[in-house]
């Protein structure tokens, strides 16, 4: 298990609020996430569901599923039950700047597949990915929704 903090100042262009909106939005949210498919959601309570999709991962669809829990407009906490990563937890706290909303993400990631020395590299370039989908995915968002 590696345990990994990104607090290295990113952002999203948009108020917390808008922020939220998109998160809840299951459209405008899973097409922002490129090389996924198959989305689904199960509702668990008010505040936590079950979502799995289909992941491209260097040319193979893999199964994965999470249980994500929110706290609006805290942020949220995402534990992976299926897929290459299954047993990770993660927590995204959004932190509000007025016109745009700060971004932070820790987790304990853990991966039979892969060693520890490998596991965090490829964890932080997935969050990359992730952000960068979720802004030009909360851009988008702002212009359909103006």
């Amino acid at each position: 298990m590696v345990r990994i903090s990104d607090q290295e100042g990113s952002q999203f262009d948009a108020p917390i609020d808008v922020v939220w909106k998109y998160l809840q939005h299951p459209e405008a949210h899973g097409r922002a996430h490129k090389g996924s498919r198959n989305h689904a959601m199960q509702p668990i309570n008010d505040t936590s569901f079950v979502v799995s999709w289909e992941q491209d991962m260097n040319g193979t669809w893999v199964k994965v599923s999470n249980r994500i829990t929110v706290f609006p407009p805290l942020g949220m906490v995402s534990e992976q039950l299926e897929g290459p990563m299954a047993g990770s937890k993660m927590i995204t706290v959004y932190t509000p700047t007025g016109a745009k909303t700060e971004v932070e993400i820790h987790g304990e990631m853990q991966s039979p597949a892969m060693p520890a020395p490998q596991l965090e590299p490829m964890v932080r370039a997935a969050w990359e990915s992730a952000y960068n989908e979720d802004s030009a995915g909360i851009r988008e968002f702002v212009k359909a929704h103006r």
